[in-house]
């Protein structure tokens, strides 16, 4: 299978499973919570190999993921509505869509907050303040609220990049050097 192939297959697959959530968690009135719970698995993604392996790993069976999935579940305490989504996704060998299922309903509930969203990548993490400064930056430039998602990326050495819509803002040092570099070659 291509790659674009795949990359539309979870795309879709992640769209659908995330849509399906924001239903039940709008039907619930708990929008915001499960929002809160998927970024508290998101950082569990974010910060163990083993876990990342077991989303995307074929080798694991349905039944050793929901196993993992609800293990990890029960001791950081993520009950309800994801809990039992996040059995759902294992149950169903789709785990591997998991960080796509996040993204889309991150966007979807800003959608329906009436929010654009602004993927911001960073050489290291933002404070609460810089973050919010960059949301007001951003809502001055857009005219709209801004939710932020922040990637932590040190090969961009210093600055940000910054997502909005089909625009994008380069300020990274690793930008800069590159551009500087070239520039040299021309020059010599």
């Amino acid at each position: 299978m291509p790659v674009a192939d795949t990359s539309q297959l979870i795309s879709g697959v992640a769209e659908r499973y995330a849509s399906s959530l924001f239903e039940l968690a709008l039907d619930a009135g708990s929008v915001e919570a499960v929002g809160a719970d998927l970024a508290r698995v998101q950082s569990l993604i974010d910060g163990s190999e083993d876990f990342k392996r077991l989303i995307v790993s074929p080798v694991f069976s349905a039944e050793d993921q929901f196993k993992a999935v609800s293990a990890i579940a029960a001791q950081f305490g993520i009950a309800g509505l994801v809990g039992n989504f996040l059995k759902v996704v294992a149950r169903n060998r789709r785990l591997f869509a998991l960080p796509g299922i996040i993204k889309a309903f991150r966007l979807i509930a800003a959608r329906h907050r009436g929010e654009i969203t602004a993927d911001v990548t960073s050489a290291h993490a933002l404070t609460e303040a810089q973050q919010t400064e960059l949301k007001a930056t951003l809502k001055g430039v857009t005219g709209k609220d801004v939710a932020v998602n922040v990637t932590v990326d040190p090969s961009i050495l210093g600055g940000l990049i910054v997502k909005v819509g089909s625009r994008q803002i380069d300020t990274s040092l690793r930008t800069k050097l590159s551009t500087l570099k070239l520039a040299l070659k021309e020059v010599g």
